[in-house]
């Protein structure tokens, strides 16, 4: 591995925190936090794009403070850590240049993230007023910036307990976001989402602290190895304990509840970063530990699988059923976000190269289109004023491009051929139908009947908000703004463009996604890059001296 592509591997993460700090300093100057947001969140997307090239000769390494490993903070970029920095970097950018847009429109230099009905005049009182315009400016950048380090540090981390502090960086940040702007129904939200972030964040915790008492170590790499040593009875409990606290982030039946009540609360900006990424990131460190840390084959891990395969139905099932149930298309996709979760622990469970390429490339387009499609939202509220499916209708007469924009990935999301999503959950499909066993193909019925449902209610909301008259007393594009301001919708149009090339490009990024399932599955490689020489063991099984030991043994001397 070359200096410089080691060096790479820190910015994705100090970058946004550096410039968290400037902005905050620079809270009176908000073109100023602009132009440093932006400029942030385009190097972690060049630095993202520069590691998915460099992660296909192997995982990257670098180690902070010059501390060897296991000691020092390691930070690994492999074929899916890039790609998912790539991919949640691309998002954020998105965002956030939807969300400044936002904040010109509504007349002022903020971002608009205090929300429709809170001005100064509401308040009849200009220092009230201008406390609440203040206030989002100051905070919004900074916390969006802290929000984009915590996300690029799960998933660059290279031990559990890095993991466990950039989960709970995006989380602290998640908690400003989502409660921005100070109305009563987004504290209620905000405070249900961080009772329940705590609860996991906790088990998170015992399931660290109970790991390091059982293998002395909290390095991926190393408990790769250590932990097949470890007596059954403890290695399933840490298994189960990482699954409960990462089930909760990535919003897992039953553990999804608090979802669908306190995403649709937040402004469209905060609701579509969080829709797309801050699931995904449970979603990733569950294939994580799981490819690499309990493999197919292990003591267990069929027991393990067949629990998953049963979450994976019932998320499936019970997310898309509440989503038929809803009259907001807020609510409804809030439902869907919880349902498609189900799609991708269902390639985790099947635990193979193939399942866990389509579950990757799954992923992939779910960040990008499910965020899409909040962003979408957004944009209809604004144009029609609400978002209740029962007081829209006619928008496709009045804002056409707006119903292209929200049928693609509506469409997409369904799964209709040839799109990213139908060709994800046909990999699904296929890895079921070659697993065989009675869950599988279960699993396999249930994936199909989703997507219909999912069809159905995409359908639904798109027919009665675009497609048919407006509610009788309410006129087509009269509630909300008659024009749509340019820089909200070329973000989302340019959101809606990714995933269509994901489309396009299928091919290539499906290989990728594959081999970065080769990897996974094996999971040689990444020990190798941590510890050169194959770490204790050896990739053969022969006695390597660890860098742990030799410090041991010259101290000892």
């Amino acid at each position: 591995m070359t200096w410089s592509a080691a060096t790479l591997l820190p910015l994705p993460v100090l970058v946004p925190l550096f410039s968290a700090g400037l902005t905050l300093a620079l809270h009176r100057y908000p073109r100023a936090q602009r132009t440093i947001s932006v400029v942030a969140l385009s190097v972690v997307v060049a630095t993202a794009g520069v590691l998915v090239a460099l992660a296909e000769g192997g995982p990257v390494v670098t180690v902070i403070g010059d501390w060897s490993v296991p000691v020092g903070i390691n930070l690994v970029a492999d074929r899916l850590s890039a790609l998912m920095l790539l991919v949640s970097g691309i998002v954020l950018l998105c965002v956030l240049l939807y969300s400044m847009a936002q904040g010109v429109a509504d007349g002022s230099d903020d971002v608009g993230m205090v929300g429709h009905g809170v001005t100064g005049t509401e308040a009849g009182d200009a220092e009230e007023a201008e406390r609440r315009d203040v206030l989002p400016i100051a905070i919004y950048h900074p916390t969006f910036l802290v929000l984009a380090a915590g996300v690029a540090d799960a998933f660059l981390a290279g031990d559990l307990f890095n993991l466990y502090v950039g989960f709970e960086v995006l989380l602290a940040a998640s908690y400003v976001l989502l409660t921005l702007g100070g109305t009563g129904e987004r504290i209620r939200a905000g405070s249900v989402y961080v009772v329940v972030a705590l609860v996991s964040s906790v088990v998170f915790l015992m399931a660290v602290g109970l790991t390091y008492s059982a293998t002395g170590t909290v390095n991926l790499a190393q408990l790769a190895e250590r932990l097949p040593d470890v007596d059954p009875a403890v290695r399933l409990a840490i298994q189960l304990l990482l699954l409960l606290g990462f089930g909760i982030k990535a919003a897992i039946f039953p553990l999804s509840a608090w979802l669908p009540d306190s995403y649709p609360t937040a402004p469209a900006p905060v609701t579509a970063v969080f829709a797309g990424l801050l699931t995904k990131v449970g979603v990733y460190s569950i294939i994580r530990t799981q490819t690499l840390l309990f493999p197919a084959g292990g003591a267990g891990a069929e027991q393990v699988d067949k629990v998953l395969m049963v979450l994976a139905l019932l998320t499936m099932l019970v997310g898309i059923l509440g989503a038929v149930a809803q009259d907001d298309v807020k609510r409804l996709l809030s439902f869907t976000l919880v349902s498609h979760i189900g799609f991708m622990i269902f390639g985790v469970s099947l635990a193979g190269s193939a399942s866990t390429a389509a579950a990757i490339f799954y992923v992939v387009h779910h960040i990008t289109v499910q965020t899409a499609l909040f962003l979408v939202v957004g944009l209809v509220e604004r144009r029609g004023g609400t978002t209740s499916l029962d007081r829209l209708g006619g928008l496709a007469r009045v804002a056409p491009g707006l119903a292209v924009l929200f049928f693609v990935p509506a469409m997409n999301l369904a799964g209709i051929p040839p799109l990213s999503g139908f060709l994800g959950k046909v990999g699904l499909l296929e890895a079921g139908v070659r697993n065989g066993s009675a869950l599988a193909w279960v699993l396999v019925v249930g994936s199909v009947l989703t997507s219909l449902l999912t069809l159905y209610a995409l359908v639904k909301a798109w027919n009665k908000a675009f497609w048919q008259s407006a509610p009788e007393g309410i006129a087509s594009g009269t509630v909300g703004e008659a024009r749509l301001p340019r820089g909200m919708v070329a973000p989302t149009a340019a959101l809606v463009g990714f995933s269509l090339a994901l489309t396009v490009l299928a091919g290539p990024v499906y290989g990728y996604a594959q081999r970065a399932a080769d990897a996974l599955t094996d999971g040689r490689s990444y020990v190798e890059a941590v510890f050169p020489g194959g770490g204790e063991r050896g990739i053969g099984g022969s006695a390597v001296e660890s860098p742990e030991t030799k410090r041991a043994v010259e101290v000892g001397h």
